[in-house]
């Protein structure tokens, strides 16, 4: 397990009863990192914890590095899977509603810095999406996961692995699930409420292509692309538009699961396999028909989780300007049909404001 983002556990715990948001093995989360109310900060090396010899600075500012942007995405994410339920359909899963992680969540030449960051054996909070449970329930980013359900939880390099496969049953049966938690210290015992939200994993891909995509249960965008947006909105337009394409079911319609997912795999790692990543990839280009259909669903998802539609179709000319598809490792090139797509976005925009006006309820 040599990625960064999001593993078994921390995609459970965004969305629990998805069966596949830093990852050794995706979030990410969602995904996934993240939101929350911060009591330990990763940024800064815990009392006691190792020295991290000058060889390694590098990879200390790369970890942190990636778990900042990581932390943006899922912050930006969590509104479009929370609110948007009822446009996921049959992708719709319980969520807990945060990630954890231990030292051995990166590669292994990331150990040190990891724990020079805070982390070590035992099960960490390292983000808690908002809105979610875990959220309303008080779980705080840098808490100690020791139990769930009143049954301890695994330590050491396979917790993430062990822990998914704990909680995944308890999660399927019950509404909600009891945590008992180590908050500096001092034992804390919460009971965190399971939502319905977008069982989807959110993943940051470690390449400075300006590229999205999405396998079917995740949706990934790379450095370049969070590069290239200029705020949190663009974000969400980017990762609206990839929930959009796995909530109406695109990748297995083009076949293309297996080969994006072994993508977002690769470009999850701390160092990707850039000799994989030319022209294309194999990935197809989205037929028009599939993209309109996106564009439409996501400017809904952005709506009912309280975006700013307005810059979307100006935001997405931009990018095909900048990025044509002449660019071929790049996102237009995989998207072709701007013009129709432009066409579609200023006649969802239109709609959704005029059921807003009207207070219609926000379904396409």
């Amino acid at each position: 397990m040599q990625g960064l983002l999001q593993p078994a556990l921390s995609r459970l715990l965004q969305a629990a009863s998805a069966t596949p948001l830093l990852k050794r093995a995706c979030l990410p989360v969602a995904a996934l990192v993240l939101a929350g109310c911060t009591t330990v900060s990763l940024d800064q090396p815990r009392s006691g914890a190792p020295t991290i010899p000058a060889v390694e600075s590098q990879q200390l500012q790369a970890l942190r590095m990636i778990t900042a942007q990581q932390d943006r995405l899922y912050n930006v994410s969590a509104p479009l899977l929370v609110d948007n339920a009822a446009l996921c359909k049959s992708s719709a899963r319980k969520l807990i509603g945060f990630t954890a992680k231990t030292r051995y969540s990166y590669s292994e030449d990331y150990v040190d810095a990891a724990t020079a960051l805070g982390l070590d054996e035992r099960l960490q909070i390292t983000g808690v999406l908002k809105n979610s449970g875990a959220a309303r329930a008080g779980v705080q980013r840098g808490d100690i996961l020791v139990s769930v359900e009143n049954q301890p939880l695994p330590q050491g390099p396979n917790a993430e692995r062990q822990a998914a496969a704990q909680l995944g049953p308890l999660v399927n049966k019950l509404t909600s699930v009891k945590l008992g938690l180590l908050r500096k210290g001092t034992p804390v015992n919460v009971t965190v409420p399971l939502t319905s939200a977008c069982g989807f994993g959110i993943e940051l891909g470690n390449v400075d292509t300006v590229n999205a995509f999405a396998d079917g249960r995740r949706v990934l965008l790379t450095r370049g692309m969070l590069n290239f947006t200029r705020n949190d909105t663009e974000v969400a337009y980017v990762l609206a538009r990839e929930l959009a394409h796995n909530a109406l079911g695109h990748p297995a319609r083009q076949q293309m699961n297996a080969t994006v997912g072994a993508i977002i795999d690769n470009l999850t790692r701390v160092t990707p396999d850039t000799t994989m990543f030319s022209g294309t990839a194999g990935v197809k280009p989205m037929p028009q028909e599939m993209d309109v259909a996106a564009d439409t669903v996501a400017l809904y998802m952005l709506a009912r989780a309280g975006y700013n539609i307005d810059g979307a179709a100006s935001f997405w000319q931009r990018l095909s300007t900048q990025y044509p598809a002449s660019v071929t490792n790049g996102y237009t090139a995989i998207h072709p049909s701007t013009q129709a797509r432009l066409a579609a976005i200023q006649k969802a925009v239109t709609e959704i404001k005029a059921k807003q006006a009207a207070r219609k309820p926000l379904m396409p």
